[in-house]
C-alpha cells in the first residue's frame, strides 16, 4: 500500500494510492485504513513530506558492520528540517562540505516504548526514502551534531510512504546532477532496523509520524549550490531535492 500527503485547495491531506487517483483517508495512522470519497488524480498532485513527525531520529555510526563494535547511538535533528519532494535544502558555504545521505526512512504508527522484537511489525507504518544532508565540517566542532545536522532542509523525505516492504535488502542509489555517486543497499547497516527501534524506544517515547533515519551504509555524497540529489530506493521510489 503507498501512502503519501498532498497539497489540495482544502489543505495538505493524506492519502492513499488507489489506480489513477490519490484517496483522501481518515486517519493514515489507523487500522483498518478508513478511506473517504474525496480522489484526486495523482497526474500533476503536489506531493509534501509524507508525515509531519514530532521526532526525528538518526543512526550514528551505522554505515558498516565494524560499527557494531561501538554501542548503538542515536542523534536528534529538528523538525523543522523536515521537507519534501522538490523542496530545497539550503547551504551555507560558511559551514564547509556538505553531504547528502541517502537512508532507508522507517515512519512510527502508533506511540511506542520499550518494544520488543516481536512489537516492531505492528509500531512501524511504513518506510520511506530519507536524506540525511550533514555539513560535515561542524562535526568535528559539535559532539552533539547540532551544527552539523539541523540547516534548513536537511531532511528531505518522501515521496511516498511504502507499507509492503521488506527493510533486510533495499537498494540504494545517490545521484548528483544525474550522475551516479554512490550504490548500496540497507544489508550493509550495522544495526538492522528491528534492534534499532528496539534500542530507540528503550530510551524515549515515540509516536505515530515520527521518522528514523536508518544509516548511511556508503551512501554519502558532496552537493554544492546549484546542485540536484536524487536518492532512490528500490520498492519505494525517487527523492529529488534541488541544492541551494
Amino acid at each position: 500500500m503507498r501512502l503519501a500527503r498532498i497539497a489540495t485547495p482544502a489543505g495538505p491531506r493524506h492519502v492513499v494510492a488507489d489506480g489513477a487517483d490519490w484517496v483522501v483517508v481518515e486517519d493514515v495512522f489507523a487500522r483498518p485504513l478508513v478511506r473517504t470519497d474525496e480522489r484526486h488524480p495523482q497526474a500533476g498532485a503536489r506531493l509534501l513530506a509524507p508525515v509531519e513527525p514530532r521526532v526525528v531520529l538518526g543512526m550514528a555510526h551505522n554505515s558498516g558492520p565494524a560499527d557494531r563494535q561501538l554501542p548503538p547511538q542515536a542523534f536528534m535533528k529538528s523538525a523543522r528540517t523536515v521537507v519534501g519532494p522538490g523542496d530545497p535544502v539550503r547551504i551555507d558555504p560558511r559551514r564547509g562540505e556538505v553531504k547528502v545521505e541517502g537512508e532507508l526512512t522507517l515512519v512510527v504508527r502508533r506511540e511506542c516504548r520499550n518494544l520488543t522484537p516481536e512489537d516492531v511489525p505492528d509500531a512501524v507504518l511504513g518506510w520511506t526514502v530519507g536524506n540525511d544532508v550533514t555539513a560535515v565540517d561542524q562535526t568535528p566542532l559539535d559532539e552533539k551534531m547540532t551544527q552539523a545536522k539541523n540547516g534548513d532542509g536537511f531532511t528531505p523525505i518522501g515521496p511516498w510512504i511504502e507499507t509492503d516492504l521488506d527493510p533486510r535488502d533495499v537498494a540504494i542509489d545517490v545521484d548528483v546532477d544525474g550522475v551516479r555517486v554512490a550504490s548500496s543497499s540497507s544489508a550493509g547497516l550495522a544495526w538492522d532496523v528491528v534492534e534499532q527501534l528496539v534500542y530507540l524506544t528503550s530510551h524515549l517515547t515515540l509516536g505515530p509520524g515520527d521518522v528514523i533515519l536508518t544509516g548511511s551504509p556508503g551512501t554519502a555524497a558532496t552537493v554544492r549550490a546549484g546542485d540536484r540529489s536524487d536518492i532512490t530506493l528500490s520498492g519505494i521510489g525517487t527523492l529529488s531535492n534541488p541544492i541551494v
